[in-house]
């Protein structure tokens, strides 16, 4: 198919990679300038794993190209995806859903032959009937249809997860709309891929579920964590036993210092407010805990790392990691960075080191030091601190060695519950985990 991809960012930019890796032509369409250039010339303007890779093999074949005109899309196209931010409002009731609203009042005027529209921006239940008028008041041909089709992404695996993904789920407007949803998917759809076709409301619906429930099982055993260090019990040993019910699953079960991003603190504060509104007490109350312990986990986390130090530091903290997680740059809501804020507050240095965020750390935070190496932050540090589950922090057998020479002492603290200790303690250091004992050598 010929394929626009409207919006560019963290889920446009994989998305329009991906589409053309399944064999269809593609244009991807970024106002910004610079970000359309870099694209165009296959630099990815953020890491996300395989992205890149997929860019420059498919911008070099032609399968895929950028442009800042939108009519230039319109033209192209048959199916148009629309991939634009939505931000949650100033006031933080809900998403902002402007952007949405006018890619698509922008776009329908310019089509000139039938065409299917393709919703995957995360919203407020209520918008897709929205899109829907002003479909109704802009087109100037029949037969543009509507779709809602959900992203399930997780950043980090944004490729991977839209190649191989566990489900696709899509709120139909018309039948017309079925056809080209089975035909875009097709090569995902023969590997038996479940299709879950449905109304709009219903598709907003399970977006808003989906996040609301991954965020409610990390809430979960972080509050689990808690319970464990008043008790001396041991959180990890926790989350594997109770992920052995096939009710339960493992998934999503690692204690650490919270969900960020830029996704799931928005979707869910969004989601949470719309159930308010709506009257639905009991659910209201659910997410709004849900949100208050993933609120404490930097308090939690700062507390372990001066209990680890015997009181309040006032000297070098190493903090390693400042994405929200690992296979991304993005350091939108980062618990890393929340957690050098609060040191700071608290009279730490952190000096953080990422290896690959740095660059968006610094537009975020110039306040804060950095470091362009793991040595480097660990060098005279009074103790380090484990805050992105970057492989290269989490596996590298010769890092505890390396490390041990450099920092005043070898007291590491782990607030993603990601290092194997063994060794660590090989190497003389005391580990420190939040939910567990302290380790010692």
């Amino acid at each position: 198919m010929r394929v626009s991809v409207i919006g560019c960012g963290h889920l446009g930019a994989p998305h329009a990679a991906a589409m053309a890796e399944l064999g269809h032509e593609v244009i991807g369409v970024e106002l910004d300038p610079d970000r359309c250039r870099a694209l165009s010339a296959g630099t990815a303007p953020f890491y996300e794993a395989d992205f890149e890779e997929l860019l420059v093999r498919h911008t070099s074949s032609g399968r895929l190209r950028f442009t800042t005109d939108l009519a230039e899309a319109a033209s192209f196209a048959d199916l148009h995806f629309i991939a634009v931010g939505t931000p949650l409002r100033e006031d933080g009731r809900g998403y902002d859903v402007t952007q949405v609203i006018g890619a698509v009042r922008s776009l329908v005027p310019l089509l000139r032959r039938p065409a299917t529209i393709v919703g995957k921006s995360t919203v407020t239940v209520g918008t897709v009937a929205r899109v829907q008028e002003v479909i109704d008041a802009g087109a100037r041909v029949p037969g543009v249809d509507l779709v809602w089709n959900p992203e399930f992404l997780r950043e980090g695996h944004a490729v991977q997860d839209s190649l191989f993904p566990d489900r696709i789920v899509a709120g139909l407007t018309s039948p017309r709309a079925r056809a080209a949803i089975e035909e875009v998917y097709a090569q995902i759809l023969d590997r038996g891929v479940a299709l879950i076709l449905t109304d709009p409301p219903t598709a907003e619906v399970i977006k808003s579920a989906a996040n609301a429930f991954l965020t409610t099982k990390i809430s979960f055993i972080n509050a689990m964590a808690e319970v464990c260090e008043f008790v001396g019990a041991d959180v990890n040993m926790v989350a594997h036993a109770i992920g052995l019910d096939k009710r339960i699953g493992p998934g999503g079960m690692r204690p650490g210092i919270g969900y960020g991003g830029g996704c799931l603190p928005k979707d869910v504060a969004a989601f949470t407010h719309r159930v308010g509104e709506l009257g639905a007490q009991h659910a209201h109350g659910l997410l709004t805990a849900v949100e208050s312990v993933n609120a404490g986990r930097s308090l939690a986390a700062v507390e372990l790392i001066e209990k680890a130090h015997g009181g309040p530091i006032s000297g070098r903290v190493a903090l390693l990691g400042a994405a929200f997680k690992a296979g991304t740059s993005d350091v939108r809501d980062s618990p890393a960075l929340r957690l050098a804020v609060r040191l700071t507050e608290r009279g730490a240095l952190p000096v953080i080191y990422d290896p690959e965020a740095l660059a968006a750390a610094r537009a975020l935070h110039p306040e804060f030091t950095y470091a362009d190496t793991a040595e480097q932050a660990v060098s005279g540090a009074e103790l380090v601190v484990l805050a992105t589950e970057w492989p290269e922090l989490t596996a590298d057998p010769k890092l505890p060695e390396a490390a041990a020479g450099l920092v005043r002492r070898r007291v590491l603290v782990d607030v993603r519950n990601a290092v194997e200790p063994g060794p660590w303690l090989a190497a003389g250091w005391e580990v420190w985990q939040l939910g567990r004992k302290p380790q010692r050598p």
